[in-house]
């Protein structure tokens, strides 16, 4: 019939659909946003090995180490031998320490005693009043002992032979007890050192001296 309009032809197109381009702003967003989580990743890390290197120095400043003990001169004097009824040696040693402290705290030590030995054997102790050390610090100090009859036999003949020689070689243990200060706390410390020591009796001094704690 004429003047009808299809009904296709009456329906209009609907405009094809085409996804919206992503905006530049949100790729600056995100890349800004790595670089910021990156960047505190870094500082966070290097903060973190700062505390630790930080501490680990206060750690080696601040934690208490044996003081130093080193025997500056050993002194033969009255040396007298005996004959009879078995061969013996009376002398006397004194013999000059020196007490090193290398920590950040005072030491007071209460006494001190040395094991002087010959060939293996025992010849006797010198021992010695307790002192002070300040922080970073040395002390000297004395100490004799009278021995009287050494029967150490049969090297009481080598000792007769090497004080006339002019030589003696000795073996020390050195052990002190004292307290390190730390403001008002104290805390007990003991250190023990072994030193192997040639003496020149001329000249009274110490030819060799080779120590090691114990």
């Amino acid at each position: 019939m004429t003047g009808e309009e299809d009904p296709k032809a009456a329906t209009p197109s609907l405009p094809d659909y085409k996804p919206l381009p992503s905006s530049s702003h949100d790729q600056n967003d995100a890349v800004l946003i790595s670089s910021y989580s990156s960047f505190t990743s870094r500082r966070r890390f290097i903060i973190s090995i700062f505390l630790i290197s930080f501490a680990s120095i206060l750690i080696y400043i601040f934690w208490p180490s044996d003081p130093r003990i080193k025997i500056e001169r050993v002194k033969i004097s009255h040396v007298h031998v005996h004959r009879r009824p078995v061969p013996s040696i009376d002398m006397t040693l004194l013999v000059t320490l020196k007490v090193s402290n290398a920590d950040v705290y005072s030491f007071d030590f209460t006494d001190l005693d040395v094991t002087i030995d010959y060939r293996g054997k025992t010849l006797g102790h010198v021992s010695s009043d307790g002192g002070h050390v300040t922080a970073f610090g040395s002390s000297y100090l004395d100490a004799e002992a009278e021995l009287d009859g050494v029967t150490v036999f049969p090297d009481v003949i080598h000792l007769i032979h090497d004080l006339a020689k002019g030589s003696v070689e000795f073996d020390t243990v050195t052990v002190t007890n004292g307290k390190l200060g730390v403001l008002f706390f104290r805390f007990p410390l003991k250190a023990k050192v072994a030193c192997g020591i040639l003496v020149n009796t001329v000249n009274q001094t110490i030819s060799r001296q080779s120590c090691s704690p114990l």
